[in-house]
Formats: structure tokens, C-alpha cells, sequence
């Protein structure tokens, strides 16, 4: 072929086209949720660490959770703290890391924790209006302080997983 531009050569790499085509598959696109949902299950287990260190000092309540339930008004049905964490881990599992996956790209930092951590400060800001349940004083200081803490926390757990399997040979995500 005279003149082919090198984009639309017929010595394409096949091994890329293979590889593209594999992110699109339902095998690509199950392993990134996988990744996803393990990310945010070791931020939210993270996070959790943080929330009773909060609880130890008086800043905030686990018990706080059953606001969840009462918004959807299964309170009266179910244990509320113990399914508004549920409610509150699967959160953490599925949509935060889809949003963080999506906005990774645009988000400040070098690498994936990093990046998390500013995805979970700017997370914090819903969460420390949502769940105040009124501290005052030295309390209101360590919850709004301790909960900063563990939305960075949860922010770089996530990043730190998306990270370990972005580096991996035969991950493809």
C-alpha cells in the first residue's frame, strides 16, 4: 500500500487488539467490580478501625448507623445499627469505588492511594453533615478531625488495592 499513514497500517498488534478487546469483555468488566469491591472492603475495614477509636474517645457512635434504617424506615424491622452498617459497607463496596474509578484520572496525586485519599476527604464532606448527630465542643473538634481521618484512611486503602492490581502482569485492570 502506497502512502498508508502508520495508524492504518495492516501491521496492527494484534496482541493490543486482543488486550483492548479483553476490557471490554464480561471477564474484564466482572474482575474490575471484584477489584472494586475488595478496594472498598479493605477501606471500609479500615475506616471502621478509625470510627471505634472515634467511639473510644466520645466523638462518635456506631450506633449512629441505624440512621440509615430509619431513612428507609426498616428500623421497627431489622437491628438497625447492625444493617445500617450493612447498608453503610455495601456503599463503601460498590459505589464509591466505581466512582473512584471513574474519577481517578482527574483526581490529584502520582499514585492510586494518594488519589484516594483526596477521593475520601472530598467523600467526608456528605458524611460529617449526615451523621452529625449533635457534638459540641472538644466532641464536635474530634468528630469532625476523626472522621477526616477515616475517609483519608478508607481513601488510600482503596487507592492501595487499585494499585496492587494495576501492577500486577496478568491483572487487567
Amino acid at each position: 500500500m502506497p502512502d498508508t499513514p502508520p495508524e492504518f497500517s495492516e501491521s496492527a498488534d494484534s496482541d493490543a487488539v486482543a488486550e483492548d478487546n479483553e476490557f471490554d469483555s464480561l471477564r474484564g468488566i466482572l474482575a474490575d467490580g471484584v477489584v472494586g469491591a475488595a478496594g472498598g472492603l479493605v477501606g471500609t475495614a479500615m475506616m471502621t478501625v478509625v470510627f471505634l477509636i472515634a467511639q473510644s474517645v466520645g466523638a462518635f457512635e456506631l450506633t449512629d448507623f441505624a440512621i440509615l434504617m430509619e431513612l428507609l424506615g426498616l428500623s421497627e424491622v431489622v437491628p438497625p445499627v447492625l444493617f445500617g452498617f450493612l447498608l453503610f459497607l455495601g456503599g463503601g463496596m460498590v459505589p464509591w469505588p466505581l466512582l473512584f474509578a471513574s474519577l481517578k484520572a482527574y483526581l490529584p496525586g502520582e499514585s492510586s492511594p494518594v488519589s484516594g485519599a483526596f477521593f475520601g476527604a472530598a467523600m467526608w464532606s456528605g458524611f460529617v453533615l449526615a451523621f452529625y448527630t449533635g457534638q459540641t465542643g472538644l466532641s464536635l473538634v474530634l468528630y469532625g478531625i476523626l472522621t477526616l481521618v477515616a475517609h483519608v484512611v478508607y481513601g488510600i486503602g482503596l487507592g492501595a488495592v487499585f494499585d496492587y492490581f494495576e501492577t500486577r502482569p496478568d491483572s487487567i485492570v
